[in-house]
C-alpha cells in the first residue's frame, strides 16, 4: 500500500506538498522496476498488485495536477508564418 494515502475519514485534510509528490514518484519508480523484474522472470500474476498500486498513484498524481493552478513557466510560441 502506498504510504501517502490516508483513511477515508481523513481525506481532504492532508496537505499536498512537493515532498509527498516526490515520494509518490519515487514509489512509482520502484513499482515499475519491480513489475519489470517480475515480468522478466515470467511471474506476471505477481505483478497485478503492483500494477494496481502504480495505477492508483498515477491517477492520484493526475488528479493533483488537474486541481493545481498552472505554476510551470509559460513557453513562448514560435511566430506563425503568414504563408507568403
Amino acid at each position: 500500500m502506498s504510504v501517502v494515502f490516508v483513511p477515508r475519514r481523513q481525506r481532504g485534510k492532508a496537505e499536498i506538498n512537493q515532498e509527498i509528490i516526490q515520494r509518490l514518484l519515487d514509489e512509482n519508480d520502484q513499482l515499475v522496476r519491480c513489475i519489470a523484474e517480475y515480468m522478466q522472470r515470467g511471474r506476471a500474476t505477481e505483478c497485478v498488485q503492483y500494477q494496481q498500486i502504480l495505477h492508483r498513484n498515477i491517477v492520484y498524481l493526475g488528479t493533483i495536477a488537474d486541481a493545481s493552478p498552472d505554476t510551470s513557466p509559460t513557453t513562448e510560441q514560435a511566430p506563425q508564418e503568414n504563408g507568403e
